[in-house]
């Protein structure tokens, strides 16, 4: 038995394994990262784009209006939401694809590499959008306490950046209701200075608030702030 192990030994080919040698990825590897971002694409999209921020602030304006959920369809509103976060991710997403997809993509970098160098201008891009209350909430509850908000793991800036999201979108949720909430008083007290007792007030503001989104081209006016809260 030895006689042959040492005959078999001898003849097998040696295999040399070098750790550090990079190549490109099959096609089965692409395909299976593609079904897995297609997976948890709506939990990435709440997470690390502006998403929430846009689909809040739409609905608030339609809310503020008065109009009933179906006007215009939560289809429609999620649409805008996403185009516009898409939008304002461009350039973001475009870099990652530059310094990281498309080398890992190449072989030119592991995997591993190139999460950690997407990572960096994704959590650059989170940070300028994340209060700095926010950020030192989530970094006191992880225990962290970086040098800069740069340093800050991304598993305390995805939190704090989600927090800071909501924050924003309600502030220009309350700026939109403002006129709204106006001419609803002025019909309201109209109504009861006339003796129209009857008549839901609410039924009557709704042309005019119709009419005046559309004169003051509203729905331009809500993208406008949106864009420029992220600027």
């Amino acid at each position: 038995m030895s006689i042959v192990a040492g005959l078999i030994a001898a003849n097998a080919p040696s295999v040399t394994v070098n750790p550090g040698s990079l190549a490109k990825p099959s096609q089965s590897i692409e395909i299976l990262i593609a079904v897995t971002l297609l997976s948890i694409a709506p939990s990435l999209l709440v997470m690390f784009t502006g998403f929430p921020r846009m689909v809040i602030v739409l609905s608030l304006a339609r809310n503020a209006m008065g109009l009933q959920s179906g006007t215009p369809p939560n289809q429609v509103i999620a649409g805008l939401a996403l185009f516009f976060s898409l939008f304002i991710m461009a350039p973001t997403l475009s870099t990652i694809n530059k310094v990281a997809l498309q080398p890992y993509l190449h072989g030119k970098m592991s995997f591993s590499k190139a999460v950690s160098v997407g990572e960096v201008p994704l959590k650059t891009w989170m940070l300028k959008q994340t209060g700095s209350q926010e950020l030192t909430l989530t970094e006191q509850e992880a225990h962290q306490h970086p040098k800069a908000p740069k340093d800050a793991s991304i598993v305390t800036v995805i939190p704090a950046f989600m927090l800071s999201q909501l924050k924003s979108a309600f502030i220009i949720g309350f700026v939109i209701f403002i006129p709204f909430l106006i001419i609803d008083l002025l019909v309201s007290s109209t109504l009861m200075s006339m003796g129209i007792v009857m008549l839901p007030p609410t039924l009557v503001s709704l042309p005019f608030k119709i009419l005046l989104f559309v004169m003051v081209d509203g729905w331009t006016l809500v993208a406008h702030a949106l864009f420029q809260s992220f600027s």
